[in-house]
């Protein structure tokens, strides 16, 4: 049986805001299994994006203990996290966070950039990432050309290119109308079928409902973690991003109106 992707043990994390100790996280234990399909719910506060910075080693625990893709963070460097970071976990936000002036092929290539990727490869492998999220006609445009769909669609390619083991999604569907958000859920859920550990932060209880978790989160405390009875997604099997073959087929529902094609 393959070891967790990532495996969180009373981990708590406190800011000192003007001297005063804010406790964001109070021992949190998790682990999100290889193929594993979580969405993380909660009120404003609850925590659930502080957890999410952790489990993607954006910050570190204050207490506790955090292993990511087998290592311990708390043993790690900077320059040693930002590597791990790069190799096991791939970010996908509601903002999209793309570069403005730069094609799609180039913003889905930056992460290579920094794994120090030759120029030819990067724009290959950039490539072949969008033809696998139905983007492939879309190679030169910048986000400007783009509608909301296609732009979080440029943003998962992004975070795929360097073979992920995990998918942190932050309210990938917030920005997005319900049906351009469907058509950005199914492709996450097919990911998700062939292998990639997928853990999204959600208000939309609609969203949760379609994971095969839901964790809870109240006062930085996890109040529940069940299994979604209503969930429909097939238990993953299959390769790693890494390893999924170039397709010119579109994503599922990337021909959906709404903006999402």
């Amino acid at each position: 049986m393959s070891a967790p992707a990532i495996v969180a043990t009373e981990v708590s994390r406190t800011y000192d805001l003007d001297g005063v100790s804010v406790p964001a996280l109070r021992g949190v234990s998790l682990t999100i299994d290889q193929g594993d399909y979580v969405a993380i719910v909660g009120t404003s506060g609850s925590g659930k994006s502080t957890l999410m910075h952790l489990l993607g080693g954006l910050d570190r625990p204050t207490a506790g203990t955090l292993v990511i893709g087998g290592r311990d963070v708390a043993t790690l460097s900077p320059p040693e996290m930002a590597k791990l970071r790069n190799e096991v976990i791939g970010f996908v936000f509601q903002s999209f966070h793309l570069l403005a002036r730069t094609t799609a092929r180039d913003n889905v290539a930056l992460p290579l950039v920094y794994r120090g990727v030759g120029r030819r490869e990067r724009r290959a492998r950039a490539a072949e990432l969008l033809e696998r999220v139905g983007l492939g006609h879309r190679i030169d445009h910048r986000p400007n050309q783009m509608s909301g769909g296609e732009q979080q669609r440029v943003a998962i390619a992004r975070a795929l290119v360097t073979g992920p083991s995990v998918l942190l999604a932050d309210e990938p569907t917030g920005n997005l109308d319900s049906v351009t958000g469907q058509s950005v859920l199914d492709l996450l859920e097919s990911l998700n079928a062939e292998g990639v550990a997928v853990v999204l932060v959600t208000h939309d209880a609609e969203v949760a409902d379609r994971a095969r978790r839901r964790i809870v989160m109240r006062d930085g405390l996890i109040v529940s973690a069940d299994p979604v009875p209503s969930a429909a997604v097939p238990p993953a099997s299959g390769p790693r991003a890494a390893d999924l073959p170039a397709s010119g087929s579109p994503a599922p529902g990337s021909g959906s109106p709404g903006g999402g094609s």
